[in-house]
């Protein structure tokens, strides 16, 4: 029994260590505006890699199964999409971002 409780923890852990944490970013939100360069529409979450003001971000989106059911398909986010991100930049990597909204399209996607 001792031996679950230690193998518990350990993914426990490993579990925390892969997750975001949303302190890391700044409390501002910035918008980005610009095309899609790459993406990654899988879990445990969506990105996408885009540029904005001459720069390179990777955007933290939300994950599969809410963008979905908010209507944010990957066929929206295909490669050379304009997209708006609203979304706070992460401390450490600026080049970093956690969207908080998403526009495209015409429509406003909420991701939090």
């Amino acid at each position: 029994m001792a031996a679950f409780a230690v193998i518990g923890i350990g993914l426990h852990e490993r579990q925390a260590e892969a997750h975001h944490g949303w302190s890391s970013y700044e409390s501002e939100a910035r918008t980005l505006v610009g095309p899609v360069t790459a993406l990654s529409y899988a879990n445990p979450h969506g990105t996408i890699e885009m540029t904005a003001e001459g720069k390179a971000y990777q955007v933290i989106l939300a994950p599969v199964s809410r963008m979905n059911s908010r209507g944010l398909s990957a066929e929206m986010l295909a490669v050379g999409t304009q997209v708006t991100v609203v979304g706070y930049v992460k401390r450490d990597d600026p080049g970093e971002v956690r969207a908080e909204r998403i526009s495209v399209g015409g429509k406003t996607i909420e991701l939090r």
